[in-house]
């Protein structure tokens, strides 16, 4: 079975590019091979930044031969029925069988369609692929049609077996296939045969290029380590950088340079960030005093000099990007020193949203909820609201403009240079995290109290004005936020119940909203049901006590105060909802299956995430046990039984049963059963020990089981039956004291 050998040879693809074009390249091709009846053992796709590159092996010499029967229109149809199936079968009439059926005799097609060799097929796929390949990004040039990512040049095309290798001849827009190459470009040029996938990587090498981009990055990163290592300084990890960088050469050279002793002092993060994002530069740091002293570059070429002249030019550059930082950062250092008023000021002209005001009016809705959330997170609230104040300020320094993604990590540089408390300014940096999966989550309780409000608040916003996520959309990072509450509450040792805040952050949404269009008397009551949330915890007992307040002073509500008083519970019923769909992401990563999410959730209070996680574990543990999976049945069987007897009786059987209509040792084994075991779940469940309160349920599998293989419920005797209904709700009211067991699937 012969092996293919493809190569797309063009101009430079950029490094964000490679990645998914190789795998498209793989993909739709070998989907074509596969549709045309080919099949293959194993593919693999490589890119470098000249070329994609997909390798077959084990590929079909042909394709199977087909046949295929196909039922036609009876002998005595009209002749344009007969005519429409010739065409679509792609027969003529003296071709046709006839054959007996049941209300006549009717034509069959009998379609054979002979094997092809794979080096057709492949010259229809590979132009096909060619032609309608997805860049992102492309451009045609010269006079052809052909669109690429840049201009393509050339394309080899092999097929090889033992017996040796042969071009598969096709032409796209008059670049014909062949069985030549290039290497590097300055290194080794010109063009060079290849015979299989073996002989061309191994030319490749000898022609200064590495193929794979794993082994670039490897070979970047084991130079890059060993030089700093040589010189008593360490790396700085950049996975991101590293990818990136491999995508920029064929034939990595590594050099490490100096940064000016007049840039040591930026702060580690500027640095960093600025070579990383101009020059692609990997940082290097001084252990001893955690400085960015060098950097190294990779060349995509070796030179006489070792790189000499490309680093000095490189330096060059680089002070000249670092004098930009430099300026940025003393500049924002007199702002900070003075108290950073201007850029607080400045935030009043910053727009956060359009119906959701300013980025001024942000800070004070946050620095609001900050000083709420604060004593349930063991923070000082002067403390947090003062970081919450000072938190977005760093977004109008000159340093955060041009670097964005330094937001937070400047804030606390800023914060301490106004002579700010350190964990005011640990917040200031701490506040926005986490931002993505695998980002650490805030721990300092002045940090949680910050983020938690900052995050609130853009969520509770936006269900405010009713623009939430939407399939695959959500433009303002909606769902991350919400994942990064999850996170933050079930990371501390705080517990957290999310309706107090839910509620107060969105009734202070909907009074900047409404404060334009009501009078200050509707204002005024809406801010009395804020403070009175604080007291008691949830909108509609505030809304109530205020209203009632209203009322005995023969006042009615404005009807904006009865529309807030409609609109804001159904706000805060579907935000959770939201949250508890993000839990269950969260969750999937543990193994734990949405259905027992779902069963825990069905216990109240669902607000407060970290005892549904603590219900969903317990209930998760004591499923993977056979004595779970048993007492589930158990409790499903007498679940079904009681609802039947429900539906058909009319009547509910939620009375307590008596053990003195027992008439069998199981039935009253069961009884005992039920009681000893109530009597341990119940403190079990007030101390939230909820393996301890399934545990003991788990005691009850083998009464349960004895009962129902001996005890008939539906007895004659309709005060008997009656008792044991009442016996089975008391099951069932028991296995579900820890999560509602009929959620569960199966």
């Amino acid at each position: 079975m012969p092996d293919l050998l493809l190569e797309l040879f063009s101009e430079e693809i950029p490094a964000r590019m490679q990645a998914r074009a190789a795998d498209d390249l793989k993909r739709l091709v070998t989907d074509g091979l596969v549709e045309a009846g080919l099949t293959y053992a194993s593919a693999g796709a490589f890119a470098t930044p000249r070329r994609l590159v997909l390798t077959l092996e084990g590929l079909a010499g042909e394709s199977p031969t087909t046949r295929e029967e196909r039922r036609g229109p009876r002998t005595d149809a009209p002749e344009k029925a007969i005519e429409g199936f010739l065409r679509g079968a792609g027969v003529t009439k003296d071709q046709l069988e006839v054959r007996p059926d049941k209300k006549g005799e009717v034509y069959f097609a009998v379609i054979e369609r002979p094997g092809r060799p794979a080096s057709e097929i492949i010259a229809e796929i590979v132009p096909q692929v060619i032609r309608t390949f997805p860049w992102p990004k492309s451009m045609r040039w010269g006079a052809g049609s052909l669109r690429w990512v840049r201009p393509l040049h050339s394309i080899l095309c092999l097929l090889s077996d033992e017996a040796g290798s042969q071009v598969v001849p096709f032409d796209v827009d008059g670049i014909a296939s062949g069985d030549t190459t290039e290497g590097h470009r300055f290194m080794a040029p010109g063009r060079f045969s290849v015979t299989n996938f073996a002989d061309y990587e191994t030319k490749l090498k000898r022609a200064k290029v590495i193929l794979r981009a794993d082994e670039r990055a490897e070979h970047i990163r084991h130079d890059a380590e060993q030089m700093a290592f040589a010189n008593g300084m360490e790396l700085v990890e950049d996975t991101g950088l590293l990818a990136e960088v491999a995508g920029l050469v064929e034939w990595p050279v590594v050099l490490m340079g100096e940064i000016e002793d007049r840039f040591l002092d930026l702060p580690p993060e500027v640095l960093q960030t600025s070579m990383r994002e101009h020059q692609k530069f990997f940082s290097v740091r001084n252990p001893k005093t955690g400085r960015i002293e060098r950097f190294v570059t990779v060349a995509n070429r070796e030179t006489a000099d070792h790189g000499a002249t490309i680093l000095a030019g490189n330096q060059k550059v680089l002070s000249a990007r670092l004098s930009d930082a430099a300026f940025f950062w003393e500049n924002d250092l007199r702002v900070a020193r003075a108290g950073m008023g201007d850029w607080l000021d400045g935030l009043k002209a910053v727009t956060f949203h359009a119906n959701l005001g300013s980025q001024a009016d942000r800070v004070e809705r946050i620095a609001a909820l900050a000083r709420e959330i604060a004593p349930m997170v063991g923070a000082d609230a002067d403390m947090a609201e003062e970081a919450a104040r000072i938190a977005k300020a760093d977004l109008r320094s000159e340093m955060v403009g041009e670097f964005p993604e330094l937001q937070g990590v400047m804030g606390r540089y800023y914060a301490l240079a106004a002579g700010r408390a350190a964990e005011v300014a640990d917040a200031a940096r701490d506040h926005w995290k986490p931002m993505g999966q695998g980002d650490e989550v805030p721990t300092a309780p002045v940090s949680l109290a910050v983020a938690l409000a900052d995050k609130i608040d853009t969520l509770t916003g936006f269900w405010a004005i009713d623009e939430k996520p939407t399939g695959s959309k959500d433009p303002y990072a909606l769902r991350r936020a919400a994942l990064g509450i999850v996170r933050i509450v079930l990371a501390g040792p705080h517990r957290l119940t999310l309706d107090r805040f839910v509620d107060a952050q969105i009734l202070r949404h909907k009074i900047a909203i409404t404060r334009p269009k009501v009078g200050d008397d509707v204002i005024d009551t809406l801010e009395e049901i804020l403070g009175e949330i604080a007291v008691r915890g949830v909108f509609g007992a505030a809304f109530k006590a205020v209203t009632d307040r209203l009322k005995d002073k023969g006042e009615a509500p404005a009807e904006a105060l009865r529309s807030v008083g409609d609109l804001l519970p159904d706000l805060s019923t579907d935000l959770l909802a939201f949250f508890h769909d993000r839990l269950k992401v969260h969750l999937r990563d543990e193994g734990i299956r949405h259905d027992v999410i779902d069963a825990a959730l069905s216990k109240p209070p669902t607000d407060d995430l970290a005892l549904v996680v603590a219900r969903a574990r317990a209930l998760a543990g004591f499923l993977a046990t056979p004595d779970g999976e048993n007492l589930v049945q158990g409790y499903r069987r007498a679940a079904n039984i009681l609802t039947q007897a429900e539906e058909k009786d009319g009547v509910e059987y939620r009375f307590g049963a008596d053990p003195k209509f027992a008439e069998t040792d199981e039935e009253r084994e069961l009884f005992t059963a039920l009681s000893e075991a109530e009597a341990a779940i119940t403190p079990a469940l007030a101390s939230e020990d909820f393996a301890a309160a399934m545990t003991h349920m788990a005691s009850l599998r083998a009464p349960i089981d004895a009962f129902f293989e001996a005890v008939q419920v539906n007895s004659d005797n309709q005060v008997v039956r009656r008792n044991r209904l009442n016996l089975l709700h008391r099951i069932v009211e028991t296995c579900g004291a820890v999560a509602d067991l009929s959620r569960l699937e199966g």
